[in-house]
């Protein structure tokens, strides 16, 4: 099976931000949305579709923003 990298980082994300849809605790809900929308991210990116590059980037920056609004609010 050859696999390369970049389709590893792609599914890591997608795992991540499954795994993040099931916890009920927002603030490790957005860590693994950050985490796995930069995975994401960096494979839309290898794959050069610009759809799915501003998609993961704004979903990256909304989750960050609301992980630093909890954060603050804590």
């Amino acid at each position: 099976m050859n696999m390369d990298i970049f389709k590893l980082i792609g599914a890591l994300g997608l795992i991540l931000i499954s795994v993040g849809l099931l916890l009920k605790n927002r603030k490790h809900q957005n860590i693994l949305y950050i985490i796995g929308g930069i995975c994401l991210e960096i494979y839309s990116i290898h794959i050069q579709d610009t759809i799915f590059i501003v998609l993961q980037f704004i979903f990256t920056l909304s989750a960050i923003y609301d992980f630093l609004k909890i954060k603050k609010s804590a």
